[in-house]
């Protein structure tokens, strides 16, 4: 189903980009990756790449690999701040000076998919020999009717940190508390009582996206999700649905029980990972690089990492990170898929936790890659039980702090309560999804 370009506009999320790209010039003809002129060019000349402002010294790093492994191809780099990035590359379509190559957070790659300003990659990415080893939550984001436009470039999973020092303290095992809201509670409870500041269970109360990124992953790994149907016809799943209301009811308990820290109510995500670096913290759904960033050697030895449960079993993490896309336009989109393939190739991809991320490909976990890279390997040995929500209006709905999603947790979890927060919650989403698809 097609978008115009009004509800294009709109599901941009910001009234400056819509402005700005009221007036967008003529489209330029999509690339064909299949024409000779492609397959028969040598890449050479110069890439100009955008990347995400949080992600230039991970990406500036394959830069120099890739001018370190040859000599043909140069790649301008371009760092984008993160909150502006939907903006610019809508002001460059408009202005029709797209960079010839994005690498862009995989739920936005969405919104340009759906509106056709991607190249369609799909006989490339099928012609990778580790094609159905990719990340299929990310590929997911990055296709339409069937095809592919976007590949897989780093992933930022969450996961659940348990501090297992604290576990054999507490006399409580992780693999045999971590299968299900009743094992997290046991646990939590177990490692609170140990007293001298210690608490069961972190989460930021009062950050929109980063409780998106941990939270929605239980309610997946109980066999829902909270939005249904194709983009343009899309509907909440709030009302009714059990595996939501039962991490919510799981999310107050932690609270009213004081199985948290007493400030997670106010926390904003600024020192999310501050209290579980310090020791004093049992478990805590988060990113590998949030947690490594400044952890300790001997906390990291004492951690491990399991997916997060649903509220009776099953496994999920939010499979989150960036997509590769060629906009139509590209003045190098040879040069451009040399990048990505190179940014693809093992060696690039395993290297990808020296600098906080996972890799994109699940034959990267290697035996080499799982004994140095322990607490990377999780989501790589599961690659199928990851998720990323594909709807247009995500940021809206997620990410927003004036948005439903933080609302209906902050009322179920520190408020009147799951049922009121449901009720709310409904229509909210509902509205935002119908000015989406209107």
């Amino acid at each position: 189903m097609g978008l115009s370009r009004g509800q294009f506009l709109r599901l941009m999320g910001a009234g400056a980009a819509g402005a700005l790209l009221g007036g967008c010039a003529s489209s330029p003809p999509p690339i064909d990756v299949t024409a000779p002129e492609f397959a028969d060019t040598e890449p050479s000349g110069t890439v100009r790449l955008w990347c995400r402002g949080g992600l230039q010294p991970t990406t500036q790093r394959l830069v120099d690999r890739f001018h370190a492994a040859q000599d043909r191809v140069r790649v301008d780099l371009t760092p984008v701040p993160d909150g502006q990035y939907v903006t610019k590359l809508a002001t460059a379509i408009r202005g029709g000076r797209v960079p010839d190559l994005v690498d862009i957070d995989d739920i936005n790659s969405a919104l340009f998919v759906h509106r056709g300003v991607f190249a369609d990659l799909t006989p490339l990415i099928d012609a990778l020999p580790y094609r159905d080893r990719l990340s299929p939550g990310h590929l997911a984001l990055s296709a339409r009717d069937g095809r592919s436009f976007g590949a897989p470039s780093l992933a930022d999973n969450s996961t659940l940190w348990c501090n297992a020092a604290l576990f054999a303290r507490a006399g409580v095992d992780v693999d045999e508390t971590t299968g299900s809201f009743e094992g997290y509670l046991e646990a939590a409870r177990a490692v609170a009582g140990l007293g001298d500041d210690t608490h069961g269970w972190f989460f930021p109360g009062n950050a929109a996206g980063a409780l998106a990124f941990t939270v929605q992953p239980h309610v997946w790994a109980g066999g829902a999700d909270l939005i249904t149907g194709e983009v343009g016809a899309q509907r909440a799943h709030v009302l009714g649905n059990e595996p939501l209301r039962a991490t919510l009811e799981f999310l107050r308990t932690l609270w009213t029980e004081g199985l948290t820290p007493p400030a997670v109510d106010s926390d904003d995500g600024s020192r999310w990972a501050s209290q579980f670096q310090a020791g004093r913290v049992g478990m805590m759904p988060c990113g590998f690089g949030i947690v490594t960033a400044d952890a300790s050697e001997e906390l990291l030895a004492e951690c491990e990492v399991r997916l997060l449960a649903g509220p009776e079993g099953g496994r999920s993490f939010f499979d989150g990170g960036t997509n590769l896309c060629l906009p139509n336009g590209s003045d190098n989109p040879v040069g451009a898929w040399e990048f990505v393939t190179f940014c693809l190739e093992l060696e690039q991809q395993t290297s990808l936790p020296e600098t906080g991320y996972i890799p994109v490909r699940a034959d990267a976990a290697t035996d080499a890659f799982r004994a140095r890279w322990p607490l990377a390997a999780p989501p790589l040995l599961e690659l199928d039980a990851g998720h990323a929500p594909l709807s247009l209006a995500y940021a809206r709905i997620y990410n927003q702090n004036d948005g439903p999603w933080l609302a209906m947790i902050r009322e179920a979890v520190f408020g009147d309560g799951v049922e009121r927060a449901l009720r709310a919650a409904q229509p909210r989403f509902d509205e935002i999804l119908r000015q989406g698809d209107a």
